[in-house]
């Protein structure tokens, strides 16, 4: 989950740094920007989910190492 958080963090300081120079400069098109932004914000949703798929399987398999699962 660390790693996640890394990598969102990340992209969304690329991101917002993007909006910024964008707004004051207009360094791309106006649909080039539409799709950064979507593209970014799955980028963020795919690596949330492998996170959260990891961390489950992880405990998962502690669980059944400890006897807890059959």
């Amino acid at each position: 989950m660390k790693y996640a958080s890394i990598i969102c963090i990340a992209l969304l300081v690329f991101w917002v740094l993007i909006a910024i120079l964008d707004m004051w400069f207009d360094v791309i098109s106006w649909a080039v920007f539409i799709k950064l932004t979507i593209t970014m914000g799955l980028l963020m949703v795919v690596a949330l989910a492998i996170a959260l798929v990891r961390r489950e399987y992880v405990e998962e398999s502690q669980l059944r190492k400890d006897k807890y699962l059959d």
